[in-house]
């Protein structure tokens, strides 16, 4: 995990968050991929300019561990 993402039970429902603030990654993830430029992620969330690349590779990693499992309906492979 990066030392800039930090999971505690105490904060945000035990939820990823970056390092020293409440915000949760899904919240910067979430943010980018709605459009906002990582300035205004920046301005919006009052994080540091590190904390966006964290939470895009924290949540790259994720998805990297997760095991395939094909959408009900989907094409057959053979």
């Amino acid at each position: 995990m990066s030392d800039r993402i930090v999971i505690d039970p105490r904060i945000q429902h035990g939820k990823p968050v970056i390092r020293g603030t409440r915000v949760p990654v899904s919240r910067v993830v979430g943010g980018l991929a709605g459009g906002m430029s990582p300035e205004q992620v920046l301005r919006e969330y009052e994080i540091s300019d590190e904390d966006p690349r964290a939470a895009l590779e924290y949540a790259a990693e994720l998805i990297e561990e997760e095991q395939f499992h094909p959408l009900p309906g989907g094409p057959t492979v053979g």
